[in-house]
């Protein structure tokens, strides 16, 4: 998937794509890349300005296109997976940067020449040029780190630290005096430079594509000052671009494997089939979708508070940009030899992920920030819907508020509640709003965020019906009237507690492959086998159950669905003791069970089309609660471990960062079924993404606690959690079946 979300951002990004194609082909890149090395603009640079893509965020007042930055996101992404070359990055970074600055003659006029067609480059303060105040100006000096654009540019933004301590930190005390103040940030000012008379040493690029130096200055005067800019506001902004361009290059990488898995071949089969292959692609995709998540989220948050740019720049720096290199480097070896030839375009992308990760700063300083800002702040991932439904968030904030009014819930059973709050939730159709009237509202998408809105609002957590949320609708969707009447409101009321009754020893994820046995007797079934991994059995009431009623036909059709009374004589349950000495786990035993009629669901021999309802309920769910608990434990151990803290810290913005992506993608994910798209693979890369996540916090968790690991119990129970990890890489379909998925539904490789 692309960052655009909008049927508009979509023929935008399809109008980029064919304007590269068109116009720099990757052959044409090669070809000139000496005469792009040293700032030429390339033969394409009159038409891309004709067509107003370097200016699709200006202002219209100035020649620009009106849009937005998440325009500009789209078009960068679809920059980075054409392989567009020249100054076109560098130029959108700096009159983005431009056109956040105050009003003034210094920027419209910046804004007149960039919307014109000049070419730009921005030079950040962290580069290394200091400015010293003078009658005429500023006056610049020092060398500068590699500034992406900078050979040819037009036009140099230069942010630069003002040097004279008389200027920095000046502050006025009580009776008036000035004095410095030590402790005051370094002012930063940013002001146009004329590339005429200032040395430009050219440098050999990484990235062959486009032309890169250092500006290196003595006494320069520039030019008068653009306006108060935050210089961290202004990394925020470049990172975020920056990791849609990545966005792009990773996009590219995956499309290009894909379609070479397809038709290279091996031992007489095409080399996607294998599954070795497939994992690959398929873990290249999901870091694609991430990178594109994160980078999405990071333009979103340039227009809220500081803190909330830090967090979402900090993550997709870590995601995307940090990412994008070592991703790209798998599409290198999905290539093989040919992908480490200089023939081969493979490396061409894979020095753009390089540059692009570089100048945005070492992942080492953006995993200490980050991590920093994630001990004080949260990332907000909710959608501003402020205006949305305004009749149904008054209905549903007063039936939240009336059921906070009555007494306390209590449990009935571990992790099950039951009482009066519970069922005036139920009754007004909240816990399952999704569900057809009565039992719930028939909620559209829109309608089920402002009511999770309404929720938070108030920081009522709704009540879960757990496995219920996975056999409810497929009971709605294929169950009789009596069967939905006899189960959903119980369920909803939490007076029925569910288990899934789908795995079995013998057959493990391969859940068609089942020997439990269903035997038609008068008035239903006899059922015979054993069950394996049933969370919850040892509390649920009914448990929904696959069996094979004709062992005559083939796999997937000779299998029903039933619904099962666990207090049903020949039913036993066993609990499974885990690795971390719970029993959440059980076996269940099926012992000449009796199950009437009214208890198959559907048809005969249509369990495995019933049942996909029920996996797709229960991943989607699943991935959707992953990694919500990963990043205490690091908290925890910052705030205790003065010794662990440096370490604990950049471990608390890997999760941070890859958890905020997981979030990204499924808000992207939402918005897009809201503006009317099919679904997209969201839950399975969703699922991929959150098990790796929770493998990594544990591991990382584990890694900083010392001695303290050896024990069970105290302020952080790195043990407990770590062996609990298995639970979340086999729970609702291990990670490689969702690879598989992954790989032959979406990137439709051959199967096997």
């Amino acid at each position: 998937m692309s960052i655009a979300v909008t049927e508009d951002q979509l023929e935008l990004g399809a109008a980029v794509s064919g304007f590269v194609a068109r116009h720099a082909p990757i052959a044409g890149t090669r070809a000139s890349a000496a005469a792009l090395a040293a700032g030429e603009k390339p033969a394409h640079w009159a038409a891309l300005t004709a067509q107003g893509l370097h200016a699709v965020h200006l202002p219209e007042e100035h020649g620009g296109q009106g849009g937005g930055l998440a325009e500009l996101a789209v078009v960068l992404e679809e920059a980075g997976r054409g392989l567009l070359p020249g100054p076109f990055g560098p130029t959108v970074l700096a009159s983005a940067v431009v056109s956040r600055a105050p009003a003034s003659d210094v920027r419209a006029g910046l804004l007149d020449a960039l919307a014109a067609g000049a070419t730009a480059a921005l030079v950040h303060p962290d580069a290394g040029i200091t400015a010293t105040a003078s009658d005429d100006g500023w006056v610049l000096t020092g060398r500068s780190a590699p500034v992406l654009g900078l050979p040819g540019a037009d036009v140099v933004i230069v942010g630069a630290t003002v040097a004279d301590a008389a200027v920095t930190g000046v502050v006025l005390t009580d009776e008036g005096a000035a004095r410095v103040d030590p402790q005051a940030e370094p002012r930063t000012v940013w002001v146009r430079l004329d590339p005429a008379g200032t040395d430009v040493l050219v440098e050999e690029g990484v990235d062959l594509t486009r032309g890169v130096g250092r500006l290196d200055l003595t006494g320069v005067t520039a030019g008068p000052e653009l306006g108060a800019l935050d210089a961290d506001a202004v990394r925020y902004l470049v990172t975020a671009l920056s990791a849609a361009e990545a966005a792009g290059v990773l996009a590219w990488a995956v499309a290009a494997t894909v379609d070479y898995a397809r038709v290279r071949e091996q031992f007489g089969r095409a080399i996607g089939s294998f599954q070795a292959v497939k994992h690959k692609a398929a873990r290249l995709f999901v870091a694609a979708e991430l990178a594109a998540a994160a980078a999405w989220d990071a333009v979103r948050s340039l227009d809220q508070d500081l803190d909330q740019q830090r967090l979402a720049a900090g993550g997709a720096a870590v995601v995307a940009l940090g990412r994008a290199s070592d991703a790209v480097l798998e599409a290198v070896t999905l290539f093989g030899g040919i992908g480490f030839t200089w023939e081969h375009d493979v490396h061409l992308y894979w020095r753009r992920a390089m540059s692009l990760a570089s100048v945005t700063g070492p992942t080492g300083g953006w995993l200490a920030e980050l991590g920093e800002a994630a001990l004080t702040s949260r990332r907000r991932t909710s959608v501003a819907l402020d205006d949305e439904e305004p009749e149904l968030r008054q209905r549903v904030g007063a039936a939240i508020d009336a059921a906070a009014a009555l007494p306390e819930d209590v449990v009935d059973r571990p992790g099950h509640r039951t009482g009066p709050r519970r069922t005036h939730l139920a009754d007004a159709g909240l816990i399952a709003p999704h569900w057809p009237a009565p039992y719930g509202l028939g909620a559209t998408p829109i309608q089920q965020l402002v009511i999770a809105e309404e929720f938070a609002r108030r920081g009522v957590t709704p009540p879960s019906i757990v496995i219920g949320d996975w056999a409810m609708p497929t009971i709605l969707a294929h169950g009789t009237p009596e069967q939905v009447e006899r189960f959903a409101g119980p369920t909803l009321r939490g007076e029925l507690v569910w288990c899934q009754l789908f795995s079995e020893p013998g057959a493990g994820s391969d859940l068609a492959g089942l020997a439990t046995r269903a035997v038609k007797v008068d008035g239903g079934w006899r059922l015979n086998g054993q069950k394996v991994w049933t969370s919850a059995a040892h509390v649920a009431d009914w448990g929904i159950c696959l069996a094979r009623t004709d062992p005559d036909a083939p796999k997937h059709t000779g299998i029903s669905y039933f619904l099962v009374d666990l207090r049903t004589p020949g039913v036993e349950v066993r609990p499974l003791r885990q690795a971390t000495g719970n029993a959440e786990f059980n076996e269940v035993f099926l012992t000449d069970v009796d199950v009437p009629d009214d208890c198959l669901v559907g048809a005969p021999g249509e369990g495995w089309r019933l049942t996909m309802t029920t996996l797709g309920n229960e991943r989607t769910s699943i991935s959707a609660t992953l990694g919500s608990t990963d990043e205490e434990p690091l908290r925890t151990i910052v705030d205790k471990s003065a010794a662990h803290r440096p370490d604990a810290i950049r471990a608390l913005a890997h999760v941070n960062a890859y958890g905020a992506a997981v979030s990204a993608l499924t808000v992207r994910e939402t918005l897009r079924r809201l503006a009317g798209q099919q679904p997209g693979p969201g839950a399975s890369v969703a699922k991929v993404a959150s098990a790796q996540l929770h493998r990594d916090a544990a591991d990382l968790t584990f890694g900083l606690i010392g001695p303290e690991a050896a024990v069970r119990g105290g302020a952080v129970d790195v043990a407990g959690r770590a062996l609990n990890v298995p639970a979340q890489l086999i729970g609702g379909g291990t990670v490689e079946i969702q690879l598989n998925v992954i790989a032959e539904r979406v990137l439709r490789l051959p199967r096997g």
